[in-house]
């Protein structure tokens, strides 16, 4: 990737949105719509726009949205023409997008001529297809997370982040989580000032705060193995049980040490570990649902104290309980 091309008010950064067939229509949407924001304010201040938009794709002059919307859309570029930001978007196209030779290549020779490059979404697969994020830390939708570091070993997959950079090369997770980066991208850019107007005028947060682990199911148990999946939901009913490898593994109808064994290849953790995620993701539950008090959310989830909630919450969502009720609840 290139240096920072100097910005002048005759050259605004070029900023390339990539699409494809069965896109996801706010992973396009969304971060376009920060960057506009971001030139409508510049305007309001008789300041010149910061950054010059296009949406491009093989398939032009349009694509179809996984929503249905179609998009009108430029070709692809000449793969030295100037660039700034080169941004993947994702959806339910992208494993077709991934088989797609000739936009394998053409990424792989325009990410060469971006200053940066970002993904949002299930688009981190068509980077990592095109070999764009080897030796690189790399997130994106917590449903795909495994999917990515399974074909990609060359990759480091972190499961949680709303938005991760490792250099010049930035990911995402799910769909609005492209609207998170590219906050950050114009902050980078033009300064925390500019970037907190934008989301003022967005109503979002500037930084969200937590992971994604806080707006999923658990992770991990999503993608494991279904001959366990009688036995989380049973864990899910029963989290004020006794939860110890003995009386799970009895249930499983298995010994503790082959248990622990299979447990663990299928679920990619321990069993202590899962139920602390199922007992985090009840409490989230109970907490946006009900007013019930905290020390009452806790004995019902299965923790010992009140304390012992918060760490686990602070641990695994990235915010205290009450923080966590005050912004999700209804």
């Amino acid at each position: 990737m290139t240096d920072n091309p100097q910005f002048t008010p005759n050259r605004p950064r070029r900023i390339e949105v990539l699409a494809f067939e069965n896109v996801q229509l706010l992973d396009v949407a969304g971060p376009l719509q920060v960057f506009a924001t971001a030139n409508d304010l510049a305007r309001h201040r008789g300041a010149p726009a910061p950054y010059a938009l296009e949406v491009v794709a093989r398939e032009a002059p349009g694509v179809a949205t996984s929503a249905g919307l179609g998009l009108f859309v430029r070709p692809l570029p000449p793969a030295e023409a100037a660039l700034d930001t080169l941004i993947v978007a994702g959806g339910y196209g992208v494993n077709a997008a991934c088989e797609d030779v000739g936009l394998l290549s053409w990424l792989r020779e325009r990410a060469g001529s971006a200053r940066r490059l970002a993904s949002v979404c299930s688009g981190a697969l068509l980077l990592a297809a095109a070999g764009l994020l080897n030796g690189r830390r790399a997130t994106t939708h917590w449903t795909r997370c495994a999917e990515l570091a399974r074909r990609y070993p060359e990759v480091t997959v972190e499961s949680d982040p709303i938005f991760l950079r490792d250099g010049a090369v930035w990911t995402s997770a799910g769909i609005t989580a492209g609207i998170d980066l590219a906050l950050a991208l114009v902050e980078a850019d033009l300064g925390r000032a500019a970037a907190l107007a934008v989301a003022r005028h967005l109503v979002v947060f500037i930084k969200r705060p937590g992971g994604q682990a806080q707006f999923s199911a658990m992770l991990s148990l999503q993608q494991g193995d279904e001959r366990f999946g009688a036995l989380h939901e049973w864990i899910g009913q029963n989290l004020a049980a006794d939860l110890s490898v003995p009386n799970l593994a009895a249930r499983a109808g298995m010994s503790d040490r082959t248990f622990l064994r299979r447990y663990r290849q299928a679920t990619g953790c321990t069993p202590a570990k899962a139920i602390e995620r199922l007992r985090v993701e009840a409490a989230q539950r109970h907490l946006c649902d009900s007013r019930a008090p905290i020390k009452r959310i806790a004995a019902r989830c299965g923790f010992g104290s009140q304390e012992s909630m918060r760490r686990s919450f602070t641990r695994i969502a990235r915010v205290s309980p009450q923080d966590y009720r005050d912004r999700f609840s209804r």
